[in-house]
């Protein structure tokens, strides 16, 4: 065993672990015909994990009753989809408990909330769950203003416009004819000092509590001149990188040191938790070790966690320290059945590791 290392099984983060941990509770004690046609191939995961949740509001008793009018017959699931899959089970569990069913859509309410994730070609994904009334207004409302505009000879496709609008009212930016919105932006462009000057590095477009996405050198200059030249405000970062890749400084004129210091640390780790496996936005600055034990606010004892990691690292048993001699930071954790993990910090935008050949016998050079 090497260094001690371990793998968590699968690979699955933290959070997708419990999904899964809670999913085979249910199955093994609650549903057993929909364990069975997981385990025959009828069901795939994601529709197994679709029936569970869609009736976690009821009893034992009547999840049981579901299982079996939904399940039991591997037959009764040919050639049925996902909706109509679980348009079905939603049917039996209103029929079931229909008072149940009216409280957990009311308390589906509190979930409401807007989260953004990558897209291919530097694009991304913002979506809103919303109550269906509110969800069905913001749609219409955006379509009804895009078929405005396209009356009135604006070029774009109407999903171009709906997109453009939606950006436009939510940052208070200005619709510009024939082009996406500009927006304030902040550009992380992280290089070495030897790249510096000729601009061809990565770099990142980000905000707190958002994981920063990876773009070309080119993107961003074009995402700053379209805030500069309709008057928005944007700034360039230059986080800086030495020969083994570690990130050893940023530069920063709008932020107080202590926010700086923050920054560099979501920076450093690209504004995903530490934890392995977790690919969390990170929510939390760390000490790796804690003040109360002499740990110095520091970047070397400094990590980016999400709010569950960082929770369930103050629980009893749990142990982290940084390892010196790493050409990258490094943490390993320590958890109370003594298994260790090593958590490295990413290689930044545009950098590649060092690599040698053998010139002659005994001989190595750098290429790269």
């Amino acid at each position: 065993m090497s260094r001690g290392r371990w793998r968590w099984p699968g690979g699955e983060s933290p959070h997708r672990g419990r999904v899964l941990l809670g999913l085979a509770t249910t199955l093994c004690g609650e549903m057993p015909h929909t364990l069975a046609r997981l385990k025959d191939g009828t069901l795939n995961e994601f529709r197994a994990l679709l029936l569970a949740r869609e009736t976690a509001c009821l009893t034992a008793e009547q999840r049981a009753f579901v299982d079996d009018e939904v399940c039991a017959d591997p037959a009764a699931l040919d050639g049925l989809g996902t909706r109509k899959l679980v348009a079905r089970v939603k049917r039996l569990a209103y029929e079931m408990d229909p008072k149940s069913v009216v409280r957990r859509s009311a308390n589906a309410e509190s979930d409401r909330r807007v989260t953004v994730r990558p897209a291919p070609d530097t694009m991304t994904y913002v979506t809103g769950l919303l109550p269906v009334a509110q969800g069905v207004a913001v749609h219409s409302a955006l379509g009804r203003d895009a078929d405005a505009l396209r009356a009135q000879g604006d070029p774009r496709s109407r999903g171009q416009l709906m997109a453009d609008l939606l950006v436009a009212r939510v940052t208070g930016a200005d619709l510009v004819p024939d082009a996406p919105t500009p927006v304030p932006v902040t550009v992380n462009l992280t290089m070495s000092d030897a790249t510096l000057a000729g601009g061809h590095a990565a770099a990142e477009v980000g905000a707190d509590g958002v994981v920063p996405e990876v773009v070309p050198a080119e993107v961003a200059r074009l995402l700053a001149a379209r805030a500069l030249t309709n008057g928005l405000a944007s700034w360039i970062r230059r986080l800086y990188v030495d020969h083994t890749g570690r990130l050893v400084g940023m530069s920063s004129r709008q932020r107080f040191y202590a926010d700086g210091l923050a920054d560099f640390l979501a920076q450093r780790d690209l504004g995903i938790c530490r934890t392995p496996y977790c690919d969390a936005p990170v929510r939390h600055r760390d000490h790796v070790t804690p003040t109360a034990e002499g740990g110095e606010t520091a970047a070397d004892n400094g990590q980016g966690l999400c709010e569950a990691c960082n929770h369930i690292k103050q629980a009893t048993g749990w142990r982290q320290h940084t390892v010196a001699d790493g050409l990258r930071h490094e943490v390993v954790t320590i958890t109370p059945s003594g298994h260790r993990y090593h958590s490295t910090a990413p290689p930044p935008p545009g950098w590649r590791e060092p690599r040698y050949v053998e010139t002659r016998p005994g001989v190595y050079s750098l290429v790269a």
